[in-house]
Formats: C-alpha cells, sequence, structure tokens
C-alpha cells in the first residue's frame, strides 16, 4: 500500500509541476496578471512540499515532518492569496502573512514537543480552511467567467473537502503520537482528489486567462486609450438602435481653438487639454454614456433630461472648464468650450438624427462666438441656453 501511496504523492509533484510551467508560460505570454505569478510561486512551493512529504513517508523523522508541512502551508496560503488578487486586483502579501502566521505555529508546534499525530490533524484542518477560503474567492469573482471559475472554486472546495476528512479520520483515531505517515483510505481519497484536483483547476484556468485576455481586447476596442471614455465605436454600438424620446437628449462638447493650443503649447499639453475636459465629463452627474467622438470632440447621452436640465449641465460644463486654469511650463493659460444639445421627439428620434442635430447645434454655437451652449432649434421646446 505504501508503494502505492508513494507513487500517488510522486503523480500529485508531477502534476502540479506541470501546473506550475503552464501558469508560469502563461504569465509569460502576457504579463498584466499578477495573480498568475503569485499562484506560481504557491505551487513552487507545494511542490517542494510533496517531494519532501514523499521522503518522509520513507524515512520518518520530526524534521522531515516539519521540512514538508511548513512549504506546503506557505504554498496553500500563497495560493488563497492569489485568489484575493484575482478578485480584487490588490497586493496578496497580507493575506499571505496572516494565513501563515496563523497556520504555521498551530501545526509545527505540536511536532516540535513530540506529538506529530496533532500535527497531522492541524495541517489538515489550516489546508482545508485556506482551500475553501480559496474557493470562495473564485466563487465570488465569477462574473469574468461563470463556468470556469465556477468550477474551479468546485474542486478548490472538494481538494479542501478531503483535507477535512483526513483530519477527521486521524482525530477519530486517537494516535495523538504517530513517529510515521498515516496510512487509510482517507490519505488516498486526499492525494487522489488532490490529483484530479490539479488537472481540472489547471485546464479551467487556461479557461480562464483566455476569458479575460479576450474581455480585454473587448475594453480596448471600445475605449478611447487618451482619455478612458468610450470611443466613437462604442458610443454606437450602445446606441444605434434606440429610440430617443422628448425626455432624452444627446449634447456634443468641442474644445474651441483646439489647434491653436496644440501649435502653441505642444501636443502634449493638447492631450492634457483633452483630459482635462473628459475628467469634467466623468465627474458631471446625469449623463448615462460619455465618448470621445475624435480629436477634441465628445458626445455625452442623457437618458433621463426633465426640462431644462441638459441646458444647465451643459452650462455647468463649460462654465467649469472655462474656469479651470491650465499650464505648459511657466505659462498659465485657459481653454473654453462650445456644446450643442438635441432632444429626441415624442415619437422616437433614432440616434444618428439627434446625433447630427447635437452637432449642428454646436456649429452654431461655435459661429455665435464659442465658449457657449446652443440648443438645437428642431425640438418643439421653446427657447434656448446660452453663455458667451
Amino acid at each position: 500500500m505504501m508503494l502505492d501511496y508513494r507513487t500517488l504523492l510522486i503523480s500529485l509533484g508531477v502534476s502540479t509541476l506541470c501546473l506550475l510551467v503552464t501558469l508560469f508560460a502563461t504569465w509569460l505570454a502576457r504579463r498584466g496578471d499578477g495573480f498568475l505569478l503569485t499562484w506560481v510561486l504557491g505551487l513552487a512551493f507545494l511542490v517542494a512540499a510533496i517531494f519532501c512529504y514523499s521522503y518522509y513517508t520513507e524515512f520518518p523523522s520530526a524534521a522531515a515532518l516539519a521540512a514538508s508541512f511548513s512549504p506546503m502551508l506557505v504554498g496553500f496560503a500563497i495560493i488563497y492569496a492569489a485568489a484575493f488578487q484575482f478578485r480584487t486586483d490588490r497586493s496578496p502579501v497580507r493575506h499571505v502573512a496572516v494565513a501563515g502566521l496563523v497556520s504555521l505555529p498551530l501545526t509545527l508546534v505540536p511536532i516540535i514537543v513530540g506529538y506529530d499525530g496533532i500535527g497531522f490533524i492541524m495541517l489538515n484542518l489550516c489546508c482545508a480552511v485556506m482551500l475553501f477560503g480559496t474557493a470562495i474567492e473564485y466563487a465570488r469573482g465569477c462574473r469574468e467567467a461563470p463556468g470556469a471559475l465556477l468550477g474551479m472554486s468546485l474542486l478548490y472546495a472538494l481538494t479542501g473537502f478531503s483535507f477535512a476528512v483526513c483530519a477527521v479520520v486521524i482525530a477519530a483515531d486517537g494516535r495523538w503520537v504517530m513517529g510515521s505517515a498515516p496510512e487509510n483510505w482517507a490519505e488516498t481519497f486526499n492525494t487522489s482528489m488532490s490529483i484530479a484536483g490539479m488537472t481540472g483547476i489547471g485546464a479551467m484556468s487556461l479557461m480562464v486567462h483566455q476569458a479575460r485576455i479576450t474581455a480585454r481586447h473587448r475594453r480596448e476596442a471600445i475605449t478611447d486609450a487618451l482619455t478612458g471614455l468610450y470611443n466613437r465605436r462604442a458610443l454606437f454600438e450602445l446606441h444605434a438602435r434606440d429610440l430617443f424620446t422628448d425626455d432624452m437628449a444627446v449634447i456634443v462638447f468641442d474644445i474651441d481653438r483646439f489647434k491653436a493650443v496644440n501649435d502653441q503649447y505642444g501636443h502634449a499639453v493638447g492631450d492634457e487639454v483633452i483630459r482635462c475636459l473628459a475628467e469634467d465629463l466623468k465627474d458631471a452627474s446625469g449623463l448615462s454614456t460619455t465618448a470621445r467622438l475624435g480629436g477634441e470632440e465628445f458626445a455625452a447621452v442623457l437618458r433621463t433630461a426633465a426640462p431644462g436640465y441638459a441646458e444647465w449641465l451643459a452650462e455647468r460644463i463649460r462654465r467649469n472648464f472655462a474656469e479651470r486654469e491650465l499650464s505648459a511650463g511657466d505659462a498659465r493659460f485657459r481653454v473654453t468650450v462650445s456644446a450643442g444639445i438635441a432632444y429626441g421627439f415624442s415619437e422616437g428620434r433614432d440616434f444618428d438624427g439627434i446625433l447630427n442635430a447635437a452637432d449642428a447645434a454646436l456649429y452654431e454655437a461655435k459661429r455665435n462666438g464659442r465658449n457657449r451652449v446652443q440648443r438645437a432649434a428642431d425640438h418643439p421646446r421653446q427657447g434656448s441656453r446660452t453663455s458667451a
């Protein structure tokens, strides 16, 4: 039976090593996902622990047991922290430290004082808790790739359950001092479950990584790189099929005399001016969608626009932007923006129509002196709000 168990251990070590190599290669191909490197580090500790434990099964001693349990606990702590990092994109160091500082003394102190049976129980319980925690983290972050992440969560939970079963069986046996590796059905079940878990988690992790790459490409395709707003393509994808009623509006903004800013201060300063207006649009409340149409032109969609609200909001953005003092080296300067507003119709208005009307109103504002808000003349609401 020991030969079979050691064979399982070696198979587990090889499976873990293969997963480590796969994840490291995946990280090398695209280094944006830091959690993959954290995960690889955790797996490296587990590989060391598995082969140390295989040695312990042949030559049992307290030192060999501690040498195998320590990297195992650190490895599972890092894997748990990697799951937290995956979900939150925050540093995993604190979670590694807390999990390690709790689990290591609970496991190693009984071994040091001669109660290795209690050490085995504590190891299995600590590993189970960290694996359950890992399962919870992936389940909480399952929106990115629900099928794969829930599958990973299930496999981590089942592996954690197999560790818990080992603890229960050893405790039920009542052998607080063992002197050698436990040999029972629970240990074989745990090792087999770990091998299956490693294989399944490896396959699903690649699915998750591919889903992340696809989502990242999708975001890049619809996002303006300079401002972080939607781009023109995204704006049309979001609203091309919408019918705009008379309580909906579109506002188009254009920075006044922007070419002169570029010519006088350089394109880097021009980019900063564009980012400033983008920040004002992000901070404005009531805008359902904001996008950079191209160059110095932006568009904003209001799905709910009470009478006069679109004009008030555009005027507020215009005024705030005009009052912003910008710098280029020692020079200080101000830039203004013009805006055109168009409302939908009671019977509905397509997006092309309302955007063209807002654009026409914008150029009317430009012709009337710039630094002003102009509403399209084709809407039944009377009056307009302008600012010189």
